[in-house]
């Protein structure tokens, strides 16, 4: 390695390589926000589906490209958080405050899976079930 690569590699404020490309904080996507403003709970399995008024989210120039993609990809099929933030490389908070900023903008809702505790019981659907047949 030559002089000037190892100055430069030591350099301060020099902490990825040249193949990282620009980057972009995730602090600048959201504007320093850590939550979103939205009254929805956006865990990890809330599913994002996009709204009809977000049929060409390129269009509205208010959005980040990291909106318009999160838009796409329900358009394709809705996504969960957790799916969000996998296929877009970025943490799971970040996509929190990005889709609480679609949610305010009536571009996407989100539904939540019914909890586990609210389902009916098995033993009590079975036992309709039977008494059905025994009619």
């Amino acid at each position: 390695m030559s002089d000037a690569e190892q100055s430069h590699e030591d350099a301060p404020g020099h902490w990825f390589d040249a193949d990282a490309g620009p980057v972009v904080r995730p602090y600048a996507m959201t504007r320093g926000r850590t939550s979103a403003a939205t009254r929805h709970r956006l865990d990890l399995i809330a599913v994002v589906v996009p709204e009809p008024a977000a049929d060409d989210p390129g269009r509205d120039q208010t959005l980040s490209p990291e909106h318009v993609e999160i838009v796409e990809r329900c358009f394709e099929q809705p996504q969960s958080i957790a799916e969000l933030a996998a296929g877009l490389d970025l943490p799971v908070g970040v996509v929190r405050v990005l889709v609480g900023d679609l949610v305010d903008d009536e571009l996407v809702h989100v539904t939540r899976p019914v909890p586990p505790a609210e389902l009916p019981d098995v033993s009590i659907l079975r036992e309709v079930i039977n008494g059905l047949r025994a009619l």
